[in-house]
């Protein structure tokens, strides 16, 4: 799915060349942020995609060596009965990803939509 943002453009072309398996995760998640969601802004910063609604960042999807990291900047409000979520930070939270099947396992639908939630109501 190509964006109207050059800069991510370029960064998922840098990575389905480099990182075929990771781009296919990648671009899962990016569908999930944006599913239905007109408002949300697509960019680069702190080496990832991030997501922004209202002018306020409310996650994004950071490539490591080992692993995803899908985040969100308010994590610590969100629902999380399955106590998936992870760090220690006073507002981000954060769910690692290691394999595609944990899209599903880890229910990223349920975190995203409390993400996207936040700042548009």
């Amino acid at each position: 799915m190509k964006s109207s943002n050059d800069k991510v453009n370029d960064f998922l072309i840098d990575i389905k060349s480099t990182l075929p398996e990771r781009y296919e995760i990648v671009e899962e998640i990016r569908a999930v942020f944006l599913s239905g969601k007109t408002e949300i802004k697509k960019d680069i910063k702190y080496g990832g995609i991030v997501f922004n609604v209202s002018g306020e960042l409310v996650g994004g999807v950071f490539l490591y060596k080992q692993h995803l990291s899908i985040e969100f900047s308010n994590g610590t409000q969100f629902d999380d009965p399955e106590k998936l979520l992870e760090g220690k930070g006073n507002m981000r939270r954060h769910l690692k990803i290691l394999e595609k099947d944990e899209l599903i396992t880890k229910n990223i639908s349920f975190y995203i939509n409390q993400a996207s939630k936040e700042n548009i109501m």
